[in-house]
């Protein structure tokens, strides 16, 4: 159960929040099929996953057309901008068929996690995980920085356990 704070901070109520999916099997850069709506049967690429809603954007599919009043520093008109839709509305394909099919959630000998299609004529595939996921948008610093601590005081032994003296008073 939630706490009240964490439901503040996501802005929703309860009944919302017990709506929300908490184990997603759908990931951004997974290749999907539409099965409902009015691009039943298209298959395309997430783009987007909004959590908070349990919802996923599909590039160029589900488009709709917004008016967008003008307004300082940009220019107003008619704009085709690619919907929301429902994660139930769309499946995983499945990478030997080419099938609509769930994902499930396997470990091999060596022990790492896959995930593998299942449901009535799946082929029990891996369905690999997306690359974009394995891209990082800012790189890890490599160098020490400013507020670093260094290196020669990190290592610093600071306490002996077999006497029990701790770091000199400063």
């Amino acid at each position: 159960m939630q706490s009240r704070s964490t439901l503040l901070k996501l802005k929703i109520g309860w009944k919302s929040y017990q709506k929300l999916i908490h184990q997603w099997r759908i990931l951004r850069g997974d290749n999907v099929i539409t099965i409902s709506g009015k691009d039943k049967g298209e298959t395309g690429t997430i783009k987007r996953v909004i959590r908070s809603q349990n919802r996923v954007i599909i590039e160029g599919k589900n488009l709709v057309k917004k008016h967008i009043k003008q307004g300082q520093g940009h220019e107003g008109g008619i704009f085709t901008v690619e919907a929301p839709l429902h994660v139930s509305n769309v499946q995983v394909v499945d990478p030997v068929t080419g099938k609509p099919t769930k994902v499930g959630i396997r470990y091999l000998e060596d022990g790492s996690k896959v995930r593998v299609s299942r449901g009535i004529g799946a082929s029990g595939s891996i369905i690999p995980w997306p690359e974009i996921l394995k891209i990082r948008t800012t790189p890890r610093p490599t160098i020490a920085g400013p507020k670093d601590t260094p290196m020669e005081v990190v290592m610093e032994r600071t306490y002996d356990p077999k006497t029990g003296k701790c770091m000199p008073d400063l």
